[in-house]
Protein backbone atom coordinates (compact mmCIF):
# COMPACT_ATOMS: atom_id res chain seq x y z
CA UNK A 1 0.00 0.00 0.00
CA UNK A 2 1.22 3.32 -0.87
CA UNK A 3 0.55 6.77 0.93
CA UNK A 4 -1.29 8.38 -2.08
CA UNK A 5 -3.01 5.19 -3.15
CA UNK A 6 -6.69 6.54 -4.67
CA UNK A 7 -5.56 9.76 -4.43
CA UNK A 8 -5.12 12.75 -7.35
CA UNK A 9 -2.20 15.38 -7.64
CA UNK A 10 -1.37 18.01 -9.54
CA UNK A 11 2.20 19.21 -9.54
CA UNK A 12 3.14 22.52 -11.67
CA UNK A 13 6.37 22.66 -13.58
CA UNK A 14 7.05 19.34 -13.29
CA UNK A 15 7.88 18.90 -17.12
CA UNK A 16 11.61 18.60 -15.78
CA UNK A 17 13.76 19.39 -12.59
CA UNK A 18 12.76 19.10 -8.79
CA UNK A 19 8.95 18.83 -10.06
CA UNK A 20 9.21 15.96 -12.23
CA UNK A 21 11.07 13.86 -9.37
CA UNK A 22 7.60 14.86 -6.90
CA UNK A 23 5.67 13.43 -9.30
CA UNK A 24 7.70 10.53 -9.59
CA UNK A 25 7.58 10.27 -6.15
CA UNK A 26 3.85 10.90 -5.64
CA UNK A 27 3.22 8.57 -8.45
CA UNK A 28 5.49 5.59 -7.08
CA UNK A 29 3.35 6.05 -4.23
CA UNK A 30 0.28 5.73 -5.61
CA UNK A 31 -1.44 9.17 -6.92
CA UNK A 32 -2.32 9.47 -10.12
CA UNK A 33 -0.87 12.90 -11.14
CA UNK A 34 -1.60 15.93 -13.86
CA UNK A 35 1.85 16.72 -14.67
CA UNK A 36 1.46 20.55 -15.47
CA UNK A 37 3.81 22.51 -17.15
CA UNK A 38 3.87 25.44 -19.12
CA UNK A 39 6.06 23.35 -21.55
CA UNK A 40 3.56 20.78 -23.13
CA UNK A 41 6.10 18.55 -24.73
CA UNK A 42 8.57 18.40 -21.18
CA UNK A 43 4.97 17.34 -19.70
CA UNK A 44 4.40 14.38 -21.81
CA UNK A 45 7.76 13.22 -21.56
CA UNK A 46 7.32 13.07 -17.76
CA UNK A 47 3.88 11.73 -18.18
CA UNK A 48 5.11 9.15 -20.29
CA UNK A 49 7.82 7.74 -18.49
CA UNK A 50 5.19 7.82 -15.23
CA UNK A 51 2.96 5.70 -17.54
CA UNK A 52 5.74 3.59 -18.82
CA UNK A 53 6.47 2.36 -15.12
CA UNK A 54 2.77 1.42 -14.98
CA UNK A 55 1.68 4.57 -13.34
CA UNK A 56 -1.63 6.96 -14.04
CA UNK A 57 -0.44 10.09 -15.29
CA UNK A 58 -1.48 12.66 -18.18
CA UNK A 59 -0.28 15.75 -19.19
CA UNK A 60 -1.62 19.43 -19.29
CA UNK A 61 0.07 22.35 -20.73
CA UNK A 62 -0.69 24.94 -17.81
CA UNK A 63 0.65 28.50 -17.60
CA UNK A 64 0.31 29.12 -13.52
CA UNK A 65 0.22 33.18 -14.68
CA UNK A 66 -2.92 32.69 -16.34
CA UNK A 67 -5.74 32.22 -13.89
CA UNK A 68 -8.48 31.05 -16.45
CA UNK A 69 -6.28 28.67 -17.31
CA UNK A 70 -5.57 27.22 -14.22
CA UNK A 71 -8.99 26.55 -13.67
CA UNK A 72 -9.81 25.08 -16.68
CA UNK A 73 -6.42 22.57 -15.60
CA UNK A 74 -8.18 22.02 -12.19
CA UNK A 75 -11.74 20.94 -13.92
CA UNK A 76 -10.31 18.86 -16.31
CA UNK A 77 -8.20 17.19 -13.73
CA UNK A 78 -11.29 16.48 -11.75
CA UNK A 79 -12.72 14.94 -15.06
CA UNK A 80 -10.08 13.29 -16.38
CA UNK A 81 -8.28 11.32 -12.68
CA UNK A 82 -10.99 13.17 -9.96
CA UNK A 83 -10.75 15.56 -7.28
CA UNK A 84 -7.69 16.98 -6.37
CA UNK A 85 -6.02 15.70 -2.99
CA UNK A 86 -2.85 17.42 -3.28
CA UNK A 87 -1.67 20.40 -4.93
CA UNK A 88 2.46 20.79 -5.55
CA UNK A 89 3.10 24.22 -6.41
CA UNK A 90 6.74 23.85 -7.69
CA UNK A 91 6.21 26.27 -10.78
CA UNK A 92 8.82 29.50 -10.53
CA UNK A 93 10.87 31.67 -12.41
CA UNK A 94 14.12 33.00 -11.44
CA UNK A 95 16.96 35.38 -13.29
CA UNK A 96 20.18 36.32 -12.31
CA UNK A 97 20.32 40.14 -13.58
CA UNK A 98 21.56 42.35 -10.81
CA UNK A 99 19.08 44.63 -9.28
CA UNK A 100 19.58 48.12 -10.80
CA UNK A 101 19.48 46.35 -14.07
CA UNK A 102 16.17 44.48 -13.64
CA UNK A 103 13.18 45.81 -15.68
CA UNK A 104 9.99 46.08 -14.34
CA UNK A 105 8.64 43.30 -16.81
CA UNK A 106 11.92 40.72 -15.49
CA UNK A 107 10.64 41.70 -12.05
CA UNK A 108 7.17 40.91 -12.25
CA UNK A 109 7.51 37.31 -14.45
CA UNK A 110 9.70 36.19 -11.72
CA UNK A 111 7.09 37.04 -9.14
CA UNK A 112 4.16 36.40 -11.18
CA UNK A 113 5.30 32.94 -11.85
CA UNK A 114 6.56 32.03 -8.37
CA UNK A 115 4.35 33.95 -6.12
CA UNK A 116 0.94 34.96 -8.35
CA UNK A 117 0.79 31.82 -9.85
CA UNK A 118 1.02 29.38 -6.22
CA UNK A 119 -1.93 31.76 -5.39
CA UNK A 120 -3.71 30.90 -8.70
CA UNK A 121 -3.31 27.58 -8.25
CA UNK A 122 -4.25 27.21 -4.76
CA UNK A 123 -7.74 29.72 -5.31
CA UNK A 124 -8.61 26.80 -7.57
CA UNK A 125 -8.73 23.80 -5.97
CA UNK A 126 -9.50 24.96 -2.33
CA UNK A 127 -13.22 24.84 -3.51
CA UNK A 128 -13.06 21.15 -4.26
CA UNK A 129 -11.14 20.51 -1.48
CA UNK A 130 -13.06 22.67 1.29
CA UNK A 131 -16.33 20.64 -0.13
CA UNK A 132 -14.83 17.45 0.56
CA UNK A 133 -12.90 18.44 4.21
CA UNK A 134 -9.97 16.98 3.14
CA UNK A 135 -6.66 18.09 0.75
CA UNK A 136 -2.84 18.92 0.88
CA UNK A 137 -1.01 22.11 -0.58
CA UNK A 138 2.84 21.78 -0.65
CA UNK A 139 4.47 25.22 -2.04
CA UNK A 140 7.98 25.20 -3.10
CA UNK A 141 10.13 27.42 -1.21
CA UNK A 142 13.76 28.18 -1.42
CA UNK A 143 16.33 29.46 1.20
CA UNK A 144 16.61 32.35 -0.67
CA UNK A 145 13.08 33.25 0.94
CA UNK A 146 14.87 33.84 4.48
CA UNK A 147 19.03 34.45 3.66
CA UNK A 148 20.12 36.87 0.83
CA UNK A 149 21.16 34.43 -1.77
CA UNK A 150 20.77 36.88 -5.07
CA UNK A 151 18.21 36.75 -7.41
CA UNK A 152 16.24 39.53 -6.08
CA UNK A 153 12.71 38.96 -7.52
CA UNK A 154 13.18 35.46 -7.45
CA UNK A 155 14.09 35.81 -3.46
CA UNK A 156 11.39 38.20 -2.75
CA UNK A 157 8.69 36.10 -4.28
CA UNK A 158 10.01 33.19 -1.89
CA UNK A 159 9.23 35.47 1.04
CA UNK A 160 6.12 36.17 0.16
CA UNK A 161 5.22 32.40 -0.56
CA UNK A 162 6.22 32.09 2.89
CA UNK A 163 3.28 34.32 4.40
CA UNK A 164 0.90 32.89 2.00
CA UNK A 165 1.76 29.32 3.13
CA UNK A 166 0.96 30.77 6.56
CA UNK A 167 -2.50 32.44 5.73
CA UNK A 168 -3.61 29.25 3.84
CA UNK A 169 -3.30 27.17 6.68
CA UNK A 170 -4.72 29.41 8.88
CA UNK A 171 -7.74 30.21 7.21
CA UNK A 172 -8.15 26.80 5.59
CA UNK A 173 -7.29 24.67 8.47
CA UNK A 174 -10.65 24.52 9.73
CA UNK A 175 -12.01 22.63 6.27
CA UNK A 176 -9.58 19.84 7.06
CA UNK A 177 -6.68 21.11 4.52
CA UNK A 178 -3.32 21.18 5.66
CA UNK A 179 -0.56 24.19 3.95
CA UNK A 180 2.84 23.72 4.14
CA UNK A 181 6.17 24.67 2.07
CA UNK A 182 9.51 22.74 1.43
CA UNK A 183 13.04 25.36 1.18
CA UNK A 184 15.02 23.58 -0.90
CA UNK A 185 19.07 25.04 -0.43
CA UNK A 186 20.98 24.17 -3.57
CA UNK A 187 20.05 21.80 -5.58
CA UNK A 188 21.52 20.14 -8.62
CA UNK A 189 19.36 20.21 -11.65
CA UNK A 190 19.63 21.43 -15.43
CA UNK A 191 19.39 24.62 -14.27
CA UNK A 192 23.16 24.55 -13.27
CA UNK A 193 24.48 23.59 -16.72
CA UNK A 194 24.85 26.58 -18.35
CA UNK A 195 27.46 27.71 -15.05
CA UNK A 196 29.09 24.13 -14.72
CA UNK A 197 29.92 24.56 -18.75
CA UNK A 198 31.78 28.23 -18.03
CA UNK A 199 33.03 26.15 -14.11
CA UNK A 200 32.97 22.70 -14.25
CA UNK A 201 33.40 22.76 -10.24
CA UNK A 202 31.05 25.63 -9.43
CA UNK A 203 28.81 23.29 -7.52
CA UNK A 204 32.09 21.74 -5.66
CA UNK A 205 32.63 25.38 -4.49
CA UNK A 206 29.09 25.72 -3.09
CA UNK A 207 29.44 22.64 -0.99
CA UNK A 208 31.54 24.17 1.04
CA UNK A 209 28.99 26.17 2.52
CA UNK A 210 26.36 23.44 3.31
CA UNK A 211 27.66 21.56 6.78
CA UNK A 212 26.99 18.26 5.25
CA UNK A 213 29.38 18.93 2.74
CA UNK A 214 27.35 18.62 -0.40
CA UNK A 215 24.84 20.34 -2.37
CA UNK A 216 21.14 18.53 -2.69
CA UNK A 217 19.42 16.16 -5.47
CA UNK A 218 16.08 16.37 -6.40
CA UNK A 219 15.57 13.22 -4.41
CA UNK A 220 16.16 14.91 -1.63
CA UNK A 221 13.15 17.65 -2.35
CA UNK A 222 10.82 14.77 -3.46
CA UNK A 223 11.08 12.91 -0.29
CA UNK A 224 10.50 15.99 1.51
CA UNK A 225 7.09 16.70 -0.33
CA UNK A 226 6.36 13.46 -0.49
CA UNK A 227 6.49 13.70 3.38
CA UNK A 228 4.44 16.65 4.02
CA UNK A 229 1.94 15.89 2.06
CA UNK A 230 1.01 12.35 3.07
CA UNK A 231 -0.83 11.26 6.15
CA UNK A 232 2.17 11.04 8.51
CA UNK A 233 2.23 14.53 8.52
CA UNK A 234 -1.83 15.16 9.60
CA UNK A 235 -0.88 17.46 12.16
CA UNK A 236 1.52 19.43 10.23
CA UNK A 237 0.45 22.66 8.54
CA UNK A 238 1.72 26.14 8.02
CA UNK A 239 5.30 24.67 8.44
CA UNK A 240 8.17 25.31 6.33
CA UNK A 241 10.49 22.44 6.47
CA UNK A 242 14.15 23.52 4.80
CA UNK A 243 16.01 20.80 3.16
CA UNK A 244 19.03 22.32 2.96
CA UNK A 245 21.82 20.08 4.23
CA UNK A 246 22.23 22.63 7.17
CA UNK A 247 22.54 25.84 5.67
CA UNK A 248 20.47 28.31 7.37
CA UNK A 249 21.60 26.73 10.56
CA UNK A 250 24.83 28.36 10.79
CA UNK A 251 28.13 29.44 8.64
CA UNK A 252 30.26 27.38 9.42
CA UNK A 253 33.19 28.71 7.18
CA UNK A 254 32.55 32.41 8.41
CA UNK A 255 33.16 30.51 12.18
CA UNK A 256 36.37 29.39 10.98
CA UNK A 257 37.31 32.48 9.51
CA UNK A 258 36.79 34.32 13.13
CA UNK A 259 38.85 31.78 15.03
CA UNK A 260 41.62 31.70 12.40
CA UNK A 261 41.57 35.46 12.79
CA UNK A 262 41.64 34.83 16.56
CA UNK A 263 44.47 32.48 16.85
CA UNK A 264 46.19 34.88 13.69
CA UNK A 265 46.04 37.99 16.66
CA UNK A 266 47.35 35.93 19.88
Amino acid sequence: MGRFDGQVAIVTGSGSGIGQAIAARLAEEGASICVADVDLPSAEVTASKLRDLGRTALARQVDVTDRAGVVDAVAWTKEELGPVDVLVNNAAACNDIPLLELTEQEWDRDVDVTLKGSFFCAQAVLPHMVARGTGSIVNLGSVNGFHYLGNDAYSAAKAGLISLTRSLAVTYGRYGIRTNMVAPGTIRTAAWDDRLARNPAVLDEIAKWYPLGRVGTVDDVAAAVAFLASPEASWISGTVLTVDGGLLAGNAPMVADIFDSTAARS
